[in-house]
């Protein structure tokens, strides 16, 4: 028995269970007096020099709880599904119970940082971005401001810093969880990130502008893609017509089957009107799909080698490749229905973001989760058709054909009745052209923030002239 539970052996069994023992006077003398166990166990490995998170801010900082409205009616609020990769993006709704006074308080200046403080996924916790610019937007409750001592850590280190994987972990250990996980300005103050020389630091906020001028060059190429399209069917200025009234046939009804008053709008007659009108041939989507379903519900395993994609993946303007999930290779076989191939167009079918397209442009085998919907298509610019559908045409269509009230839903049978307007073949080709281009400035950007976040570990794990070796 003596030797069975040695000093040795005894710990050998905490390391195998992932277990350690704690004594409740190191709990009591702690300034941070966690008593849950997975602070204790959380994997922490930083190196060298360290600051408090206390240590690094002048401003820290909640955004507001005032209810937002999608009219936009008052001043634009930045939420987090609308962080544009390490950088904020455009918000799609607005704040009109804000004063002048509370929107100055609030309103993101460059060089301001975000983080995410709330959700029910914990990996979505703690996710930071920087502002690159001066805006006029708000920021919702959900996230906190921070602005950084410049001389201690600059702003895009910071998001370098966090985005990693020892900011990860530092979050994992000081969040706070329950139903919905929690990492607080509080918690921010108390984690530990490292105290890196300026020098390298410029050169990393060097990088992270590069990576935001790609990705600005990136979202310019798609909307000259927009242009060329709207401008070939007559719809370069054309806006929704916002009355709603129309008259409408008892036969009609009987045709479409459907008696909500949202299906009848006179957008939708108008829209169709101007498209058929310029487009050189209109086909329904039933007349040249190939396969049309949805994808299967996912059993994940983040160690697996199967890319899973979901409804999340699917952004406005591509696929988040970067942050598809994972499942075992067998799952292959077993969820055929779900296999997703290159030139797949996905479509995002259950929620908020509900009609959003985009183009699978691998050549890695994928599943789809059973809120994507794969549609398989026999045209020639696959890619056309696919930037189409995402466009204020396919949205429209999707506002007419989804179903659902409490949540919208998209079926397949609803996609099968989408149509898509063709225009000039030499112009389809230069639609797929911009696009392309699009998505490779994206993923070189996407490919330079991830050398960055990168070497803030290995400054972190090797020193800075490693790090800058790296660079180099």
């Amino acid at each position: 028995m003596t030797r069975l539970f040695d000093k040795a052996n005894y710990q050998a069994l905490l390391k195998r269970l992932a277990v350690k023992e704690i004594s409740y006077v190191t709990v009591r003398s702690d300034e941070v007096f966690r008593f849950e166990a997975e602070f204790y166990i959380a994997q922490t490995q930083m190196l060298g020099e360290r600051v408090k998170g206390a240590d690094v801010f002048d401003l820290i900082q909640y955004g507001t709880s005032e209810e937002l409205n999608d009219e936009q009616l008052g001043f634009p609020v930045l939420r987090l599904n609308e962080f544009n990769s390490y950088f904020s993006g455009i918000p799609s709704r607005c704040c009109n119970r804000l004063t002048v006074e509370d929107f100055e308080c609030l309103r993101l200046q460059a060089g301001d940082v975000l983080v995410c403080r709330t959700n029910g996924n914990p990996n979505l916790v703690g996710r930071a971005a920087v502002v690159v610019e001066n805006t006029q937007y708000a920021y919702a409750s959900y996230l906190f401001k921070i602005r950084t001592r410049k001389e201690i850590i600059l702003p895009e280190v910071l998001v370098l810093f966090m985005r990693g994987k020892y900011g990860r972990e530092q979050i994992h250990k000081y969040s706070m969880k329950s139903n919905q996980t929690n990492f607080s300005p509080a918690k921010f103050r108390e984690i530990e990130i490292p105290r890196l020389d300026l020098k390298l630091q410029n050169v990393l906020r060097c990088m992270m502008r590069k990576a935001y001028q790609q990705l600005q060059q990136s979202q310019s190429l798609y909307s000259v893609a927009g242009d060329i399209l709207f401008s070939e069917l007559g719809l370069l200025n054309w806006q929704p017509p916002t009355h709603t009234a129309t008259q409408k046939n008892l036969s009609e009804f009987h045709a479409s089957g459907r008696l909500d008053a949202e299906y009848y709008q006179p957008k939708y007659d108008e829209l169709r009107a101007i498209v058929e009108k310029n487009a050189k041939t209109i086909c329904l989507v039933s007349a040249i799909q190939e396969f049309n379903a949805r994808g299967l519900q996912p059993i994940y395993d983040p160690d697996g080698p199967l890319d899973v994609i979901n409804s999340k993946h699917i952004l406005d303007d591509g696929l988040d490749y970067d942050n598809f999930e994972k499942t075992s290779i067998n799952k292959w076989d077993e969820q055929q229905k779900a296999q997703v191939f290159r030139n797949d167009i996905l479509i995002y079918t259950t929620g908020a973001n509900i009609g959003r397209t985009a183009i699978y442009l691998r050549d890695k085998p994928a599943l789809a989760s059973n809120h994507v919907n794969i549609l398989r298509v026999k045209a020639k610019e696959k890619i056309y058709v696919a930037f189409v559908l995402n466009s204020m045409i396919g949205r429209l269509q999707t506002e007419k054909l989804s179903a659902g009230s409490a949540q919208q839903e998209l079926y397949p049978k609803d996609v099968a009745q989408f149509y898509v307007p063709f225009i000039s073949e030499e112009k389809q080709a230069e639609i797929s052209k911009k696009i392309l281009e699009s998505f490779a400035l994206r993923a070189q950007s996407q490919k330079l923030l991830e050398l960055a976040k990168r070497a803030v570990e290995v400054a972190i794990e090797s020193g800075e002239d490693a790090a800058l070796g790296l660079l180099k």
